[in-house]
């Protein structure tokens, strides 16, 4: 594992052990599970027979490797998912990372209350403490990168967010992450084209990957997808929903650009 994700790991390690101290600084939080975020998430995700994927359209000002990809003005990204919606997505991703990436927790909080689809907090997670915070902020999915944790710390992650009334997307880069995926109980597995410890995009290896998932499973195609061509590809294959950001977030306007991909599959 190296140079992006070590790095971001590193120091998403050191802001859970801040968190920690916070959260141990106050009284305990009860937290009734509301599985209808679940509930919601999968009917949103899962590809209706014989339709096109879902898309889970992303609000994400920057990365490690792109650098700026759209400026982040206030309101910007409230604004950028209430198109996203308007366009036809079944779900909203939002950056919970502010150095990396951009975003907030604070932003996932607005943009969960400016939507009524579902929302993934993507941030990162290895820690319950995140996953409890996820669930404040009113995210419906919680992202969990196999890449980035132990076996034995991937299942009661996955555990958790469940307890909660949640649904973890658990993303794999392999075909072995994958299977360590379906070991510790996921629901809904995406596969990334774009190796995090690279960032380089390989949509062939991607989509082998996601043809190992089973049938039981949600599918999701994650990044790579920038045109049509690219999600026609996509919908020929095993995937229930499809995971785009960077290509509507350089767009103008995200939501048509958004609409106009959908309307052309």
């Amino acid at each position: 594992m190296t140079d992006y994700l070590s790095a971001i790991l590193a120091r998403k390690r050191r802001e859970n052990t801040r968190r920690r101290r916070h959260v141990a600084a106050m009284r305990s939080v009860e937290r009734p599970p509301q599985p209808e975020r679940s509930e919601r998430a999968l009917r949103a995700l899962r590809r209706v027979p014989g339709g096109p994927p879902s898309v889970i359209a992303e609000v994400k000002f920057r990365s490690p490797s792109a650098g700026e990809i759209r400026p982040g003005s206030p309101g910007e990204g409230v604004r950028i998912a209430r198109g996203y919606e308007r366009g036809g997505a079944s779900a909203v991703s939002v950056l919970a990372d502010g150095p990396g990436f951009g975003g907030s927790p604070l932003l996932v909080r607005r943009v969960a209350g400016a939507v009524s689809v579902p929302v993934l907090y993507k941030g990162f997670v290895l820690d319950p403490v995140q996953v409890d915070l996820a669930y404040d902020v009113g995210a419906a999915l919680v992202l969990l990168l196999v890449r980035a944790l132990e076996d034995a710390d991937l299942r009661p992650l996955v555990q958790r967010i469940r307890s909660l009334g949640m649904e973890p997307v658990v993303e794999a880069a392999s075909s072995g992450e994958v299977d360590r995926a379906v070991a510790a109980g996921s629901t809904i597995i995406g596969v990334n084209a774009r190796d995090l410890s690279t960032f380089r995009v390989d949509r062939d290896a991607a989509r082998a990957c996601v043809a190992r998932i089973p049938e039981e499973c949600v599918a999701v195609f994650m990044s790579g997808v920038r045109t049509v061509d690219d999600l026609r590809d996509v919908a020929q294959g095993r995937a229930d929903a499809v995971l785009i950001g960077e290509e509507l977030m350089r767009s103008e306007d995200p939501g048509a650009r958004l609409s106009e991909l959908l309307t052309s599959v």
